[in-house]
């Protein structure tokens, strides 16, 4: 009965570290941010078809954004980070399978009714000050670096 007991309390354990990790990742990209750069990498796809190619982005506590395009825009909407994992190569029976996060983001205009929105599969901070985001598409993927 105490290997139960020791067992659940780890489980527990681990799920709350897990839950406080995704949480610093939530505190650390609240603030203003810039979209300066969006790369294509690879063969096919198109930068012009993203929704977001620039512009500044305010995440706010409890998930909520403020979005201004280039031309002044305004949108209002959503943000939130999940954890995910990402099948990675295989040799043999060992796979390099890995833990990300991943960036959803939902935008509305509600003056033009516009919804712009993109889920980013991967999210990784290059600083304090910085982060890039991943959209892995077939051949290509595009990397969309932001700036405070």
């Amino acid at each position: 009965m105490k290997k139960i007991y020791s067992i659940l309390f780890v489980s527990f354990l681990l799920a709350g570290c897990s839950k406080d990790f995704l949480k610093s990742y939530e505190n650390r990209i609240e603030g203003v941010w810039r979209l300066v750069d969006v790369d294509r990498r690879g063969f096919g796809g198109s930068i012009s078809q993203l929704p977001f190619q620039s512009g500044q982005f305010t995440f706010r506590d409890g998930g909520q954004l403020d979005y201004q395009d280039d031309a002044g825009n305004l949108y209002e909407g959503s943000w939130d980070i999940r954890r995910e994992w990402v099948s990675g190569n295989c040799n043999g029976n060992n796979c390099d399978d890995r833990q990300v996060k991943a960036l959803n983001i939902v935008a509305i205009n509600f003056l033009t009714q516009e919804i712009r929105s993109e889920y980013f599969e991967e999210m990784q901070f290059t600083g304090t000050d910085r982060f890039n985001a991943y959209i892995y598409s077939g051949a290509h993927t595009y990397i969309f670096r932001f700036r405070r």
